[in-house]
């Protein structure tokens, strides 16, 4: 029986499956969606059997239109039936992300700039539901 030091095993040969599968991703920045839609961006450090993760240094990254802000988390759990999403980040295509394609703005103006969005979001659906009903008894057909 020959012994081999925990530091040598390459866990991406092994083609674990099932929660046993995140073992590979310990110790990686990753990116997880939520079901809520959150971004939330950081280094795993733990995860149990049923999907439960623990993030060190974690971020919800906000997006809106081409502003961005990561508003800090700290020691983060994300209970496992959350998680629709889960992937190493690309540090290379994080920064052209970050520096290029979006501008960094303050957590409190990225805060307000989605409340405003989901505000006008809402605005939109109820003017469409009062349309839809408005038009709806009219008969196009004659």
């Amino acid at each position: 029986l020959e012994v081999v030091p925990m530091a040598s095993l390459d866990l991406g040969s092994l083609h674990l499956t099932g929660t046993a599968s995140l073992a590979e991703e310990l110790d990686k920045r990753l990116l997880i969606v939520l079901r809520d839609g959150k971004k939330i961006l950081g280094t795993m450090r733990s995860f149990d059997q049923y999907a439960n993760i623990v993030l060190e240094h974690a971020v919800e990254r906000v997006i809106v239109g081409k502003c961005f802000s990561d508003v800090p988390l700290g020691l983060y759990v994300i209970r496992g039936e959350n998680v629709v999403l889960l992937g190493q980040v690309d540090e290379a295509k994080d920064l052209i992300t970050t520096q290029q394609l979006l501008r960094q703005v303050s957590v409190d103006e990225i805060l307000e700039a989605r409340a405003q969005a989901e505000e006008d979001r809402k605005l939109k659906a109820n003017l469409s539901r009062h349309l839809s009903k408005t038009l709806a008894p009219l008969d196009l057909d004659s």
